[in-house]
């Protein structure tokens, strides 16, 4: 176990201690003996595998799998997809789908501290999973998966004028025809007007 998982598990146990809830100090997600765990996104048009890299992004890993345990990405959505016909005010371009619980934040867990790619080693590679973000540390439970090869999120990329990059947590091993099935959606002003059904995300049996 190197020294930043070890550093991981020590800010994990203070937040224990001074966050006051329950679900999050009793949940099953916080199992740092599981190197990889998989998980299935449940979609309209198809499944998604996921191996989720709780080895070398403890906390994003350990953010992500509490929302699964506790049935909150049920009836969630994929609502934004990011190509290069659709920013045309960005001068770096990048290629995501975007899901997660979308305007209904308030009744989630508290965010989590932001792991760079520096940090974890896990790169912003095709079929990647990542959180998304605002201000680093400001993570919850919206994620995106990465059509493509981009590294201008990694950790000083250009895409976040600070720098810092977004937590990529882990990669899509199997059902990537279908994330490309949706990216392929046409969506002028990026947010879908219909947006794609996560029915649920479940740990893979």
């Amino acid at each position: 176990m190197n020294n930043y998982v070890v550093k991981s598990i020590l800010i994990f146990s203070f937040l224990a201690l001074v966050n006051i809830n329950t679900e999050w100090r009793s949940s099953s997600t916080w199992h740092y003996d599981q190197p990889d765990v998989t998980i299935i996104m449940k979609t309209e048009l198809g499944d998604i595998y996921v191996q989720v890299d709780l080895k070398n992004a403890p906390i994003s890993s350990a953010n992500f799998l509490r929302y699964v345990d506790a049935a909150m990405f049920d009836s969630t959505c994929f609502y934004r997809i990011v190509r290069m016909d659709n920013q045309p005010l960005d001068s770096v371009k990048i290629e995501v789908i975007q899901g997660g619980r979308f305007n209904n934040e308030e009744n989630g867990f508290p965010p989590v501290a932001h792991e760079t790619t520096e940090m974890t080693g896990i790169k912003h590679k095709d079929g990647s999973i990542s959180m998304a973000r605002l201000t680093p540390g400001s993570a919850t439970s919206e994620f995106f998966i990465c059509i493509g090869d981009q590294p201008e999120l990694d950790f000083g990329g250009k895409r976040n004028p600070d720098g810092q990059g977004f937590a990529a947590f882990g990669k899509i091993i199997k059902g990537m025809e279908v994330a490309r099935k949706i990216h392929s959606i046409k969506a002028p002003g990026q947010y879908l007007e219909k947006p794609v059904i996560i029915y649920k995300i479940v740990r893979s049996q």
